[in-house]
């Protein structure tokens, strides 16, 4: 049989872009890119581990902030290139600025608006020593 990470269509930098969303609600929290360690790694431990591009390493969400996804469900689209996770997110914060989700600003009136609040001071969250 062929391997599953096999069938991802990843692209020339060895990554597939991944969705996370609330399992219960649907709700899209954040993108994040994956490369095949990451993917393996997060089926394997149920919890999701991405690529950070910009550390160059694997990041297992919520290794410092303790906002850890915990994976219900993967799925792959039609076109076998871009992933979603559906996540418990642990500590209700998905994004580094302290918000439910990173997806907080919404075009109106030629320009972004932010809509939703900080739920907990980024400086907090990633200061506490996680």
């Amino acid at each position: 049989m062929k391997d599953w990470l096999d069938q991802i269509k990843w692209d020339e930098h060895g990554l597939v872009p991944a969705i996370a969303q609330d399992h219960k609600t649907g709700r899209v929290l954040m993108m994040a890119w994956m490369n095949r360690e990451a993917l393996g790694l997060t089926a394997a431990e149920q919890r999701a581990i991405y690529w950070s591009r910009s550390r160059g390493k694997l990041w297992r969400k919520g290794e410092e902030s303790g906002h850890v996804q915990k994976l219900h469900e993967m799925r792959l689209d039609c076109d076998a290139d871009v992933i979603i996770l559906m996540v418990e997110q642990i500590g209700d914060i998905a994004c580094h600025t302290g918000r439910h989700s990173c997806f907080y600003r919404v075009y109106e009136d030629g320009e972004w608006k932010t809509v939703e609040p900080v739920l907990k001071d980024p400086h907090a969250i990633y200061s506490a020593g996680h």
